[in-house]
């Protein structure tokens, strides 16, 4: 038996940005005082979503990798003995930025980064604008608390990001997000969209075996101060059994810290009686690589 304690923070943001990782160490403070040993951060946390519109000046947000956050981030895995996955807005270069994933191991070092490889440009994310398609692949990250196949948002809709991640070690799979809907969708269509965001996750530990860990934001947040109508964060971060079963999930209203303990071991057990890698047809998928069979 291989039990793990894991926890995750969803949070409101605002444009404060030491008020925002206020609200993350102390998320983070308070799943490690319940035992977590990995806690899972959810998208873009240390400021607003800036996405929403396409501003030049929103690049000011942007550090290096290490940075400023890094720092921050590797103190406190360093001092709580935790394992922390962050989510940051990284200036690569010059003109060249990337929403990426940074997991810090309990010693506080870098264990790795995973940047987004799926990259969203729809109304109220514009996504494309701001960040360049990740070039680091699907690999998971070896930290104290297990190998971790940590995707990003956008990235939890594509059934090839999980299997690629599962088939490379990932022993959980790990979402940082920020979805939301728009203020003007109706009640059934904020029905359906939960459900199926909910829903396509679940359908990625069943058929790779894995638990799953969503962090969602939470909170509504305008566009800008003159245009758009915003978004409202729906929250319901969650975390999922390899059946897709609910361990834990939060509301969708107002900031929580969740907390649960995982049997990693339970992979095994349930690979065996489902297992779909030992009857993959391999030799079938070819056509995987082409954009669309015509």
């Amino acid at each position: 038996m291989k039990k793990l304690t894991v926890g995750l923070v969803q949070q409101s943001c605002t444009t404060d940005r030491d008020a925002n990782m206020e609200k993350s160490a102390a998320g983070i403070r308070k799943a490690v005082s319940s035992g977590a040993e990995l806690v899972v951060l959810q998208e873009l946390h240390l400021g607003p979503y800036f996405c929403q519109t396409e501003d030049a000046d929103y690049f000011d947000l942007a550090e290096p990798i290490p940075g400023p956050a890094s720092e921050e981030f590797g103190s406190l895995a360093r001092e709580l003995s935790v394992v922390i996955v962050t989510s940051l807005f990284e200036r690569r270069a010059a003109g060249l930025y990337h929403n990426t994933a940074v997991v810090f191991d309990k010693d506080g070092s870098i264990a790795g980064k995973y940047r987004k490889m799926h990259i969203p440009d729809d109304p109220g994310y514009y996504e494309k604008y701001y960040f360049t398609p990740g070039d680091l692949g699907f690999n998971p990250v070896a930290t104290s608390a297990g190998s971790l196949g940590v995707l990003i948002c956008w990235d939890q809709w594509y059934p090839e990001a999980a299997r690629l991640m599962a088939l490379s070690g990932a022993e959980l799979l790990i979402y940082p997000t920020a979805i939301g809907w728009d203020t003007s969708e109706s009640k059934m269509e904020q029905s359906l969209m939960l459900d199926a965001w909910t829903t396509i996750q679940r359908s990625h530990a069943i058929a790779n075996g894995l638990p799953v860990i969503c962090a969602n934001r939470v909170g509504f947040e305008p566009a800008s101060e003159t245009s758009g109508r915003g978004l409202n964060f729906w929250g319901n971060s969650f975390i999922a059994g390899p059946q897709g079963e609910f361990i834990a999930r939060a509301g969708q209203d107002s900031d929580a810290v969740l907390t649960a303990q995982i049997d990693i071991s339970r992979t095994q057990v349930v690979r065996r009686n489902w297992p779909f890698l030992r009857d993959r047809r391999i030799d079938a998928y070819q056509d995987l690589l082409l954009l669309y069979r015509d």
